[in-house]
């Protein structure tokens, strides 16, 4: 019995689906489906009930699949323990990072911490913040950029800097030409947002001092909302790094003018972590390349 058997035990039973599971572990399917009847035949027990749509861990699989969990957890505190005792971000490190923040920090971040920490072997991961939160409680992640603050009791935080949002609308709009906009003169019935579950689209209804009309839009990326502004379908909100990215002429951005229109960036990591030394070192490179768009929030 191996440690890779017991993430592909895991995949499986988190999946429900060989296909996926197989994707999710960077596998081929037959590879997965070979493991998986290795592990049960070593313990002499089927883990899993195979449909022709779905695959089900048996009652007995469930609790071998818990277990499984627990050992997983333990062999990754013991790469945590081993890796605090090496050089400063040194070695593997994962990194989890919203979406809405990684195609705009990481142009500037990436050069920068591969010269100050060459032995650094970086895992990044891209997506929303629940399922970061969820990989960081399950030992998959070491640590996570995401908008602050996190209601989770087993996370700490550390701020980074803040990112005022822009109104982007198309050049022609009648709000183009202000130097500043409130969020009570936006028409919210031509303001597009990203999908449910991003953040920034939770942060921009907050703003929103009148009912939120939704212009029927599903999109899970800014470039998407960005392309959709320029050819004239309606307005977005841009946080600072996004908006300084923005080259179409088409599209003008306009300051809000309330004070709390802005996101806090932080770094999370389970508490009790025994990599402190490198999240401190971390935080500290990216408050010193933090380009001109964001105001960066002193350490402690």
């Amino acid at each position: 019995m191996t440690l890779t058997e017991l993430r592909y035990l895991v995949a499986l039973a988190d999946q429900r689906h060989f296909g996926r599971a197989a994707e999710f572990c960077n596998v081929s399917q037959p590879t997965l489906s070979t493991q998986i009847r290795k592990l049960e035949d070593y313990l002499g027990i089927a883990l899993f009930e195979r449909g022709n749509r779905s695959v089900v861990p048996t009652p007995v699989g469930e609790r071998v699949i818990a277990e499984a969990r627990h050992v997983l957890n333990g062999a990754s505190r013991l790469r945590d323990i081993a890796g605090a005792a090496r050089s400063v971000l040194a070695g593997p490190l994962s990194l989890g990072i919203i979406p809405t923040l990684s195609p705009y920090l990481l142009p500037w971040l990436l050069s920068p911490l591969r010269a100050a920490f060459p032995a650094l072997e970086l895992n990044l991961v891209e997506d929303q913040t629940a399922v970061l939160l969820r990989a960081l409680s399950d030992y998959e992640l070491d640590a996570a950029l995401l908008a602050l603050p996190v209601d989770a009791p087993d996370i700490e935080q550390q701020p980074l800097f803040d990112e005022t949002f822009y109104l982007a609308c198309p050049a022609d709009h009648p709000l183009a030409h202000r130097d500043r906009v409130r969020m009570t003169e936006i028409e919210t019935a031509s303001l597009m947002l990203l999908s449910e579950g991003h953040c920034l689209r939770d942060q921009a209804i907050a703003l929103c001092s009148q009912p939120l009309i939704d212009p029927g839009f599903r999109t899970a990326s800014l470039t998407t909302l960005r392309h959709l502004v320029a050819a004239g379908y309606g307005c977005t909100l841009l946080p600072a790094l996004a908006g300084a990215a923005e080259t179409d002429a088409r599209i003008t951005l306009v300051p809000l003018a309330e004070n709390n229109a802005r996101r806090r960036i932080g770094l999370v990591w389970r508490r009790g972590s025994p990599r402190r030394t490198d999240f401190d070192a971390l935080a500290a490179l990216i408050r010193k390349q933090a380009p001109a768009p964001v105001t960066v929030v002193p350490a402690n």
